[in-house]
């Protein structure tokens, strides 16, 4: 049988079990062998949903997941049993104007594993086998744990705001750049700042242990806006220092933080969701500033598998905590908590 991680409601995940799935044709079977908690599943699990995004129904969590094919459907090819994936959550419809004008991440008709958006409710990776069609699978190189193969979808999103950053700003090399929040995405994004040649990278966020994930990713220099909380003071000098933020906390301090400390001109790309939020605008008007958003990814998934396979980025320090999936409520507790939890992953490996 096979073991699946389901939410029924507010404060009602369970462990449960339903009959092992079977290929469709242009499918494959993943034996999960990571499934990674996100925000929305913490959101959904305490809250029963975001926004006016609610679960009605019963719904198995996770959109971040790898593993190995264990079966192939009729017309697959470039796959093969045994062969370790990850898993883009992402199956737009190919058909809309987004996806008509090469936006499929911006798909009128998505389709998004683990989400609660439409009805019938779209169910995640969080069990030990899904069938899934072959194209959304990305073969991962030897060696790698699946443990960081699984990292990414979070990772995806990461290369897409980085993307924007470029799209706006131009190359991040030799740039200042600043990561307020030091969550999955928050770490992930100083990653990559590094990696694209940042030459000073700056973190905030208000817990230590988290920060100490940071610092072992990439960053040059944390603060703990907690603790010191003028810490960010000598960057707002002279019209701000940065020439580049991730705003990756979702909190309406660390915007306006962002915003006077950014250099005039300079770019703060928003990648945390937040509510409606009061924006000084002013100051993001005089300093001529550029504000822009970030949504989920499209061929960004191809990249953060690319930079996955070629060891380019550490990411092991990223996967703090990793239990059984009989063990589900026990993570969840863990990944809710911020003073220790960067990425939680359930282990299922009955491949």
């Amino acid at each position: 049988m096979n073991r699946i991680v389901r939410l029924h409601g507010q404060d009602d995940l369970r462990l449960e079990t339903e009959t092992d799935p079977r290929p469709d044709a242009g499918q494959v079977v993943v034996a999960i062998g990571a499934a990674g908690f996100c925000g929305s599943d913490l959101h959904y699990h305490s809250q029963g949903g975001i926004g006016t995004i609610r679960v009605r129904e019963p719904i198995i969590l996770g959109h971040e997941a790898a593993g190995t094919v264990v079966e192939l459907g009729a017309d697959v090819s470039g796959l093969s049993v045994g062969d370790v994936v990850a898993i883009n959550p992402s199956h737009p419809c190919g058909t809309c104007k987004f996806c008509a004008a090469g936006q499929r991440h911006h798909c009128m008709n998505m389709r998004f594993k683990g989400s609660a958006m439409f009805l019938p409710h779209e169910q995640g990776f969080m069990r030990d086998r899904v069938a899934i069609g072959a194209a959304q699978c990305y073969p991962i190189a030897a060696g790698i744990p699946v443990t960081q193969a699984a990292l990414a979808e979070p990772l995806a999103v990461c290369c897409r705001a980085v993307t924007r950053a470029v799209q706006i700003g131009g190359d991040i090399a030799g740039k200042r750049v600043l990561v307020t929040g030091s969550g999955p995405i928050g770490v992930l994004c100083a990653a990559l700042a590094r990696h694209h040649g940042a030459s000073e990278v700056v973190v905030t966020d208000l817990q230590d242990a988290t920060l100490a994930v940071a610092l072992a990713v990439g960053a040059t220099r944390i603060v703990n806006v907690a603790t010191t909380p003028d810490g960010l003071d000598p960057y707002a000098a002279d019209k701000g220092q940065f020439d580049l933020v991730f705003e990756c906390s979702a909190a309406a301090p660390a915007l306006r933080s962002a915003i006077a400390c950014t250099r005039p001109m300079g770019t703060i790309v928003q990648v945390g969701v937040m509510g409606d939020t009061p924006i000084p605008f002013n100051m993001l008007v005089a300093k001529e500033l550029n504000l822009i958003g970030t949504h989920r990814f499209d061929a960004e998934f191809g990249t953060a598998v690319d930079l996955i396979n070629s060891g380019a980025l550490t990411l092991d320090p990223v996967v703090t905590h990793v239990f059984d999936g009989d063990q589900a409520l026990e993570a969840i507790q863990i990944a809710s908590d911020r003073t220790r939890a960067v990425k939680v992953q359930l282990r299922f490996d009955r491949a």
